[in-house]
């Protein structure tokens, strides 16, 4: 894969700590083989399915629900490019001439959540689950809400609801245990080991809550990143996911600096639609506004 680069010594030093000293918490050799793959590009099919969109809401003859709908298609659209703003308008658009549709609450309720707005937040979620109670994601979505909303106890509520819709899955036991963590750190760990047992070791993100577990090291996680993977899509598209779950790792851990680059390079991955992507510009306005109290504190 051409496009994969590699950075080693002095140049990935310069990526991850800038001009901070590397926590001991973090082993130099963690440095080497760190993977960048280019950010994806937006997918030509949605540039056409939001023109399209466009073209047919100019149309006279449509229903009210029919115009919803079309509203509801290009919000989904715009969000998977990227464009939360005018995603978030058609959202609202379509509501207003429709206002059952639990997706579109959901959808709303995550982008309040990503501007930290997290009261309207609870309430497109509320409204997605009245009126779908078996919604998935809309109690996954109101759980971190929830849990960067410093409300943990009832964010582990609903992320437990999610993780038993399908407990053999990585990403919903590791959310489950960053909500638990701030209740209780030690019963989280111990919770985490015990889920573990249920995924399938042919899965890749069993590495990320081994290196929650201590059974990798961040070195060994880094070096087995590319394993299995035939495409650069495929590749960013890990990254994303990998790197935010570094930057997590590295903040429980007290490196604030390395976390701030991690989420860096997980945005820098441009994976839209991706709940790591779209939070980790949340951690990063945390970790900046804690340095801001910090700095205030002095």
């Amino acid at each position: 894969m051409k496009s994969i680069v590699k950075f080693t010594g002095v140049a990935l030093f310069a990526v991850l700590q800038g001009c901070a000293s590397l926590s001991t918490d973090v082993p130099r050799s963690a440095m080497n083989g760190l993977i960048i793959a280019e950010p994806l590009p937006v997918d030509f099919k949605d540039e056409v399915v939001i023109a399209r969109l466009s073209d047919a809401l100019l149309r006279a003859e449509l229903t009210q629900e029919q115009r919803a709908e079309l509203f509801y298609k290009r919000g989904l659209s715009y969000d998977n490019v990227g464009l939360y703003n005018l995603a978030r308008q058609d959202f609202n658009r379509a509501l207003r001439l429709k206002n059952d549709l639990a997706d579109a609450y959901n959808f709303l309720g995550i982008q309040l959540t990503q501007l930290q707005q997290f009261s309207e937040a609870y309430e497109k979620f509320d409204s997605a689950i009245e009126l779908e109670p078996e919604h998935e994601f809309a109690y996954f979505n109101r759980g971190i809400a929830l849990m960067y909303g410093d409300r943990a106890k009832l964010a582990v509520d609903d992320l437990t609801t999610f993780y038993q819709y399908q407990a053999n899955d990585p990403f919903r036991l590791l959310w489950l245990y960053f909500a638990e963590r701030e209740v209780n750190a030690e019963q989280a760990v111990a919770n985490l080991a015990k889920r573990a047992e249920l995924i399938g070791d042919d899965n890749w993100a069993k590495n990320i809550v081994k290196l929650y577990l201590g059974e990798l090291s961040q070195t060994q996680f880094i070096n087995a990143l590319a394993d299995n993977v035939s495409s650069n899509r495929e590749l960013t598209m890990r990254l994303c996911e990998a790197y935010f779950y570094l930057g997590k790792f590295n903040k429980q851990l007290g490196n604030s600096k390395i976390a701030e680059n991690y989420f860096k390079l997980s945005l820098a991955t441009n994976v839209y639609e991706y709940v790591e992507f779209r939070y980790a510009r949340v951690e990063l306005d945390m970790l900046k506004q804690a340095s801001t109290d910090i700095e205030i504190k002095r």
